[in-house]
């Protein structure tokens, strides 16, 4: 009970800082919280902790929970790409993620046309082909599942560590496409041929192919939900 009540407490102030209905600067006392949400004192020290490691608050002696600014959150954590995503800042947390995996993925899918190992390139083909069956059926819940695996084993295979530790960034703002109706009805049949052709240049080591297969990829979902983010102002952290 107490492990639930922690992360209840996490997802509540997390969510509301994340959304600016606790700005940067504002000040939480850890009695207030314990009375507005119900818990012990040791819970909210527990969830302080989390969200200290997050970045989003600073806990100050004698005086409170001091909210941090944006430039201090921890913006790869999976946690705060859902509360971003779920809060009005959507659009610009989708832009942000999108054009970080615009940067990202095609490189990735380049390395992992040289570095792959077979049985991974094998996998990626058989996860592709699932893709393709699943989408024409218009499941898009397992189509998801079968996504975010896709591009996992993308990153992983490019060997480089960095990029694989991508993988819950990116799982995220696949999620969030699906959960908030960003995605159409039934995937289209060029984006579905798309990951074929990536996982087919991958096990065939043709490295620009895979590349261009993967930007055409992303270049297709910037145009699908672009529409999402075109009135947000881009975000300038110094």
């Amino acid at each position: 009970m107490s492990s639930r009540l922690h992360d209840l407490v996490v997802e509540a102030l997390g969510r509301r800082i994340v959304a600016g209905e606790l700005p940067a600067g504002a000040i939480m006392l850890a009695e207030h919280v314990e009375a507005e949400l119900r818990v012990s004192r040791s819970v909210v020290r527990e969830a302080v902790r989390v969200l200290q490691s997050l970045g989003l608050v600073d806990p100050v002696k004698r005086v409170g929970i001091r909210v941090q600014p944006m430039s201090d959150w921890n913006l790869f954590d999976p946690s705060i790409i859902r509360w971003r995503i779920g809060s009005g800042g959507k659009g610009t947390q989708l832009r942000s993620l999108t054009e970080l995996r615009s940067a990202v993925e095609p490189a990735a899918a380049e390395l992992a046309a040289v570095h792959a190992p077979a049985d991974v390139a094998a996998e990626l083909m058989g996860v592709a082909a699932q893709m393709r069956a699943v989408g024409r059926a218009g499941r898009l819940q397992e189509f998801l599942v079968l996504d975010i695996h896709f591009h996992s084993l993308v990153l992983s295979a490019s060997g480089n560590e960095m990029f694989s530790k991508l993988r819950g960034v990116i799982g995220e703002v696949l999620r969030g496409r699906t959960d908030y109706g960003l995605m159409p009805a039934q995937p289209h049949e060029e984006a579905l041929q798309l990951h074929v052709d990536v996982a087919d240049a991958i096990q065939g080591h043709r490295a620009e192919a895979a590349r261009s297969a993967m930007d055409q990829i992303m270049r297709r979902t910037i145009a699908e939900v672009e529409q999402v983010w075109l009135e947000d102002e881009r975000v300038f952290l110094g």
